[in-house]
Order: C-alpha cells, then sequence, then structure tokens
C-alpha cells in the first residue's frame, strides 16, 4: 500500500500544484459554464476528460506512443486557449454544442495525458511492474480533479447566485483571464 499511497498522492498533487498551474486552467476552463444545477453535464465533460488522459497516460508509460514533450507542453495551453474561446463564442448551451463540447474534452485529455505521463515516467525509473503505481497516479489525479471541479462550481455559485453576476458576464469574465494566461504560456512553449 506504500506505493499506491505516494503515487496517488503524486497524482493529486500534479494536477493541483499551482506552478504546474495549466491542468489546473483547463479543468476550470471547461467547467466554468455550468452551475449545481448543471451537475449532469460537468460529469460527462470530467469522463470524457479523464477517458482521454487516461488512454494515453497509460498508452505513454507503456511507450506504446511517443510523442515530443515539446509538443506536448505546446499542445496544453493550445487546449486551454480552445476550450476558453468555446466558452466566448457560446451563447446558449444546445444539444449540437453539447456534444462537440465533449469530444473536444475527450480529444484534449489526450494531450492532457501525455502531459502527466512525462511527470509519471519520470517517478517511475526503471520499474519493472508499474501497473499499481500507474493505476494510483490516475486515481490521484481525479481525486484532485474533483477538488478543482468543487472549487470552479462552489466559485460560479457564489457569483451568480449570491453576488447576483449574469451567468454570461460570470463566464465571459473568467474565460478571458484564462485565455489570456493560456496564450502567454502557449507563445512561451512554442516548440519550434
Amino acid at each position: 500500500m506504500g506505493d499506491f499511497g505516494f503515487y496517488f498522492k503524486e497524482g493529486i498533487f500534479h494536477i493541483t500544484d499551482w506552478k504546474g498551474y495549466d491542468h489546473i486552467l483547463f479543468v476550470m476552463a471547461l467547467c466554468l459554464p455550468y452551475l449545481i444545477k448543471d451537475r449532469r453535464q460537468i460529469l460527462i465533460l470530467i469522463t470524457a476528460f479523464t477517458i482521454g488522459h487516461s488512454i494515453t497516460l497509460a498508452l505513454s508509460v507503456f511507450n506504446s506512443i511517443i510523442v515530443s514533450s515539446k509538443w506536448v507542453e505546446f499542445l496544453i495551453p493550445v487546449t486551454i486557449c480552445i476550450t476558453a474561446l468555446e466558452n466566448l463564442a457560446q451563447k446558449n448551451a444546445d444539444k449540437k454544442h453539447s456534444a462537440i463540447r465533449y469530444i473536444s474534452a475527450l480529444v484534449f485529455g489526450l494531450i492532457h495525458g501525455l502531459g502527466f505521463s512525462n511527470y509519471l515516467k519520470s517517478m517511475l525509473g526503471k520499474d519493472e511492474s508499474i501497473i499499481t503505481q500507474l493505476l494510483a497516479f490516475n486515481i490521484g489525479l481525479e481525486a484532485g480533479q474533483l477538488f478543482i471541479v468543487m472549487l470552479v462550481v462552489l466559485l460560479s455559485f457564489i457569483s451568480v447566485q449570491i453576488l447576483n453576476t449574469r451567468r454570461r458576464e460570470w463566464t465571459v469574465f473568467m474565460s478571458g483571464g484564462i485565455f489570456g494566461l493560456a496564450f502567454v504560456m502557449a507563445l512561451q512553449r512554442l516548440p519550434f
């Protein structure tokens, strides 16, 4: 259980670490347009993102897929920019837009999983049996991700329900800030 606990904590730490705030920004941008009453949509989005990053995390750790870390580190803020722009462009949630959003969460999860795997592979070293560590790390990522989702939904609730900010204004304001941070991050990480 010692290895499991260690990698579980590392998974939580990796996604919630403010030094690597790119994953936090992505989860924030993904959940910003939603309130507590939209928990079904949030659950579907987060599940799509989880499926995506779980696939590439496992494939990358087992060296079944290898992508340059420079490109991965560049593409992560690009996914944040696109998600923030989706928020800015969306006026009303309809079924067509929701389906596109779920698909983009899945695809962007694939990219983020490659970023998670670089961190995990650096910790694993030459271990022969890594299934337990991979599972623990992934569960830790999910626990940290759920914590971020709860904070975003709570902040949205406070802003919209208590402070009477219009939902659209809240989403545009926060998404604009997230876009700005991610855009600068993408420029700093240009792989060429």
